[in-house]
């Protein structure tokens, strides 16, 4: 499996999370905007949260209302970002980072998702020290790949690691490198499952009491869908 879980299993959930992903990617493309301009030229966040968003499909006429809103500064939402850190059952650390237009409602949420599951929402830095700040990309395995050509152009961009796990592959770069790569690789036409920068756990925890494995499910699912939530890691080895 992978400390990734596999890459099929994550692009069905993706599927099936699609109209919540649709408001979600909505947020962050107005929020992108709003802090680095309308043009996707020149603001990466921008570029990378509309081809997250052309990644599940989302009609071009989503994008560009969300952007219109960022520019305009329209509803008068003023969303922030925050990061949450706490511990799952049996002392799984997870952070969370979500945008919210209410800190109030959101930390509420927060400590009552953690509460509910077997764990406790911490301070912050309280599991940060735990996961690396990384650019992540994620390709689905195909005929047409050559993981031997894919790993050599990941490496010449400038990646840092090349994992090969059984259904794709996991491109890990410094974050500052992130969008270099990721770039050379979308004009080289490879498709990515995913493509972010991500808190990668240093190592992972496993659950072998079937109550935390509930638990920890539930926790992520929850997480998951409240529409403040952009995204959730954790240090949890899924089997």
């Amino acid at each position: 499996m992978g400390r990734h879980g596999t890459i099929v299993n994550r692009k069905e959930k993706q599927d099936a999370k699609r109209a919540q992903m649709f408001t979600k990617y909505a947020r962050l493309i107005t929020v992108a905007a709003r802090q680095g301009g309308s043009d996707p030229e020149y603001n990466a966040a921008l570029k990378n949260a509309i081809d997250k968003a052309k990644g599940i499909n989302m009609p071009n006429d989503n994008i560009e209302r969300a952007i219109k809103k960022g520019e305009g500064g329209m509803d008068g939402a003023n969303f922030e970002s925050i990061t949450y850190e706490g511990y799952g059952p049996n002392g799984i650390a997870v952070i969370v980072e979500a945008l919210t237009d209410n800190r109030n409602r959101t930390g509420a949420n927060m400590r009552y998702y953690f509460d509910k599951n077997g764990g406790n929402l911490g301070t912050t830095g309280c599991v940060g020290f735990l996961f690396d700040r990384k650019g992540q990309i994620i390709i689905e395995a195909n005929n047409k790949i050559n993981e031997d050509e894919l790993m050599e152009q990941a490496l010449e961009a400038g990646a840092e690691d090349f994992i090969a796990e059984e259904d794709g592959y996991v491109i890990i770069t410094a974050p500052e490198d992130f969008y270099t790569v990721k770039n050379v690789l979308g004009q080289k036409g490879y498709e990515f499952v995913s493509a972010d920068v991500a808190m990668i756990p240093q190592t992972t925890v496993k659950l072998t009491d079937p109550e935390h494995i509930k638990l920890m499910n539930r926790l992520i699912d929850m997480l998951e869908d409240d529409d403040d939530v952009q995204e959730v890691y954790h240090n949890w080895e899924m089997e």
